[in-house]
């Protein structure tokens, strides 16, 4: 398989404060005061309702002007919700500037159900742990 991301998270301390590092950038998750943690960063569902935001704006951005739409300033605004059964669900809201008539406005929300990372997403991926060798 061909690798498309690589990140490393590790512990920073105190609590559950973790440093990431993916490619040249260096980040910070942590949980939210209510559960325990010092809210020094996004805790990990925000980092996936990022990811996907970014994978939205981007992709449907690239589309636009291959298209050469204007869409003024793109906002993404997205929301994680889980019901009392445990189901989980993205709502996900997109906004232009631009003025969009409904033609582009279908084709945008047709992208939008296929970006790389909303189709890994829904389509799930296999998760593989193992233990590092020793030292």
């Amino acid at each position: 398989m061909k690798t498309i991301a690589r990140a490393e998270v590790r512990s920073a301390g105190p609590h559950y404060r973790h440093d990431i590092r993916t490619g040249a950038h260096a980040l910070v998750a942590d949980e939210p005061f209510a559960q325990g943690g010092l809210n020094a960063g996004p805790a990990p569902f925000d980092y996936v309702l990022a990811g996907l935001g970014a994978c939205t704006a981007i992709t449907l951005r690239m589309y636009a002007e291959k298209k050469r739409w204007e869409l003024g300033e793109l906002t993404v605004g997205l929301e994680l919700q889980r019901d009392i059964d445990g189901n989980t669900r993205v709502q996900r809201t997109l906004r232009a500037g631009a003025v969009l008539d409904d033609e582009q406005w279908t084709r945008l929300l047709d992208i939008a159900a296929r970006t790389p990372v909303t189709l890994a997403l829904q389509n799930g991926m296999t998760i593989a742990t193992r233990r590092a060798g020793a030292g």
